[in-house]
Formats: C-alpha cells, structure tokens, sequence
C-alpha cells in the first residue's frame, strides 16, 4: 500500500499535493495544494415504525396504554396516550435509518442518518408487525474552496442532491430480556443522488457529475426498551450490510460498500396529562474499511434532540429537533488522502405529526425539516422527512 505521503496528483487544477511526513494526520485545514486554485483548502464557513397510529385499535384502557400510561385516566387522556402509543413506534423505524445526508468522511456522508430519531424516540409500540416509509430529502453543497474525498478521489465545491424512500419492516415482539421488551426492524434503501463538482481530482478528473438511481445498503437494527412510570429508555444497535449497488470512482453512490454498526442510548419523558414530549438519543458510529476504496472512515459520535408536545387533539403533535455531530477519531487508509479529515455539523428544526384513520387502517403521519449549521470538513445543507406507518 502506498503512504499518502507519495501519492501524487498531476491534473488539469496543476501541480501535485504537497507532501506530508510519512506516518503524520494533518488536519485539513493544513492541507495545501499548489494548483490553479491558488488556495489552501480551508475550513467549511460555520453557518421509522412505528407504528403507525399503534396497532390495531386496543381492546382494553390497558392495551391502550401499553407504553405505561397509568390507567383511570379520564377517557381525553386515555385517547391521547393511545396516538401517542402509535406515534411511539415510528422512534424504532427511525433508528434503522440510513441515507445520503451529510456526514464527515468518505464521501461526506454517515451510514447513521442524522435526524432520524425525533419525539418518542425510546418508546417501543405494542406487540405486532409495522410498516414504516420515509421519505428523504437532502440539499447541500460545500464551499468552492474545501475538498471531499468521494468515490477514490478528491472532489472541490460539491453540490449534492438526494432522494431517498427507506421502507422498514418492524416487528414489535412481546420478547423480553434483561427486563426491557425486544423490537426488531429491517432497512431497504432506494432512491436516487445527483453530484456535482467544480473539480475532481484523481483518475476520473474530468467527470464533474455523477448521479446514480439503485438499491443501498439494507440495515437490519435491534432495540431493547425499558420505561417505568413517564420515563422509557432504550439501546439500540444498527447493523450497515454492504450487499447495496456501489460504484468506485463515482461521486454519487447511496450504498457505502463497508460495514458499519451503530450503538445508541434513547431516553424519552412523557406525560400524556400534560402532553409534552422530551426524548434524546445519543451514540456511536463505528466504520468498517470500504475495499473499493481503501478508505476507513473514523469513529462518529452523534447527539440528537427533540420537544414537542399535543396540539389540537390526541395523534396531532408540533415540536423542535436538532441533532449535532462530530467525528472522534481520524479517517485512514490509502484511499484517505487528505488526512485525518474530521468533521462535525449541527442542526436545528421543525417536526410535526398527524394521526388518522384510512378506512379501518390507522396511519401516522411526520414531517421533519432540519437546517445544518457550523459544518467543518462536510457537506451543509436542509434535510427533510416525510414518514408515514402503520400496523400490518
């Protein structure tokens, strides 16, 4: 394998990337290229299954309240806690989710997709199979002087466009095991993502866009769910399978080629007598080597955040989600040209969610719209969600 200290680059941009000390990460910001540019690359500028209306329609106050409502409630409170049940079961589709949004490393992409998780976020839905689809879209794009490294080579100014569904099969199941409840899902991601770039360094360095419409990466996820009184909590481990449709020396590609798990801790507060709803997740990202490319993305460590609470009737809620990231440990390999690479990004939004019935079938609807902020070494943009589930 070559150091990156000895690659070279001799492209129409002009001469070769200075060399670095053989066995030294250099952040990017210190990395300096003597090409037409004329500029050193410098940092980014800052700134599922739910179920859907829960299952079937309970049988009893105490099926209804399954995720630990008290029972006696009066009967306004009882129909509350039963959308908020449905509502609960999107927080397990959401945790199978990945996508093209942005990210530090390869590619500027994450397998985990940020934004993902919302209100209920570690409330599991009653017993029973669910269908969750979401539907993503994510704009962004990076200033003409920073670089990304994308499909074997190195990209400046990108601009992505992606638009992604991610069916998720969940199975709700009445398991238990170190006294939480046992929940399984299934991620298929399809969709398609348009790059461009005003130059690409590398061998392919004449093809300034890319796009791509196929099969990513299925993620299969487990969640283990606890709640005593208000409170629920639970972990949550993510599995990336790198059997998707990936090609090397594309910019565009929704599948990762490389394995991937994710391990996170949810925690969500809710008091149906007052309708608020306090949840976060927090975790960490851990990226196999993609063998295409011989890049390694480095450890990730993500935080999300929401609040909402019930307007307008039970199954109808508004509330405010955010999400912040940052890479914890440096990008390697042969194929990680620009060095340690670390990135980080925030975000800040807007979240609303609707429950209502389509002949016998009980569906919850959400929307998501977040805007990224004080991104360093990745793409910044807006990511939006739209999630419909229900109980099959």
């Amino acid at each position: 394998m070559s150091a990156p200290s000895r690659l070279k680059r001799e492209s129409s941009l002009g001469e070769e990337v200075a060399k670095r000390p053989e066995g030294t990460v250099n952040a990017p910001s210190r990395l300096k290229r003597e090409s037409s540019l004329g500029e050193e690359v410098a940092k980014r500028p800052e700134g599922h299954p739910s179920c859907a209306p829960g299952g079937r329609k309970p049988r009893s106050e105490k099926s209804a309240c399954a995720i630990g409502t008290p029972t006696g409630l009066p009967r306004r409170q009882r129909s509350r806690c039963r959308s908020k049940t449905w509502i609960g079961a999107l927080a397990i589709g959401a945790a199978a989710l990945t996508g093209a949004g942005a990210g530090a490393s390869e590619n500027g992409t994450s397998f985990y997709l940020l934004g993902s998780r919302g209100p209920m976020a570690a409330v599991l839905p009653p017993p029973g199979l669910y269908l969750q689809n979401d539907l993503y879209y994510y704009t962004a794009r990076a200033d003409g002087s920073q670089a990304l490294p994308t499909g074997g080579q190195v990209a400046v100014g990108l601009k992505a466009r992606a638009l992604i569904d991610l069916p998720t099969l969940i199975w709700s199941t009445p398991y238990t095991g170190l006294g939480g409840r046992l929940a399984l899902a299934l991620t298929l991601p399809f969709g398609h993502q348009d790059v461009d770039a005003q130059a690409v360094l590398g061998p392919y360095s004449g093809e300034t866009r890319s796009r791509i419409t196929t099969l990513g990466d299925p993620v299969a996820t487990d969640t283990l769910g606890w709640q005593n009184g208000h409170a629920h909590w639970s972990l949550i481990g993510a599995i990336n399978i790198p059997i998707g449709h990936f090609r090397k020396d594309s910019m565009a590609n929704i599948a990762f080629h490389r394995w991937g798990a994710d391990l996170s801790l949810a925690g969500t507060w809710y008091n149906p007598a007052q309708g608020w709803d306090l949840s976060a997740v927090t975790g960490v990202t851990f990226n196999g080597e993609n063998r295409e490319t011989h890049y390694r993305t480095g450890t990730e460590w993500h935080l999300e955040a929401a609040v909402s609470r019930d307007i307008g009737g039970p199954g109808t809620t508004l509330g405010a989600i955010g999400y912040y990231h940052q890479q914890i440990s440096d990008d390697s390999g042969d194929g990680a040209v620009l060095g340690g690479f670390r990135g980080r990004v925030a975000a800040l939004g807007l979240t609303a969610s609707h429950a209502f019935q389509l002949g016998e079938t009980p569906i919850q609807a959400r929307l998501k719209i977040l805007r990224e902020f004080q991104a360093r070494n990745r793409l910044q943009g807006t990511a939006l969600y739209l999630s419909f589930s229900l109980p099959l």
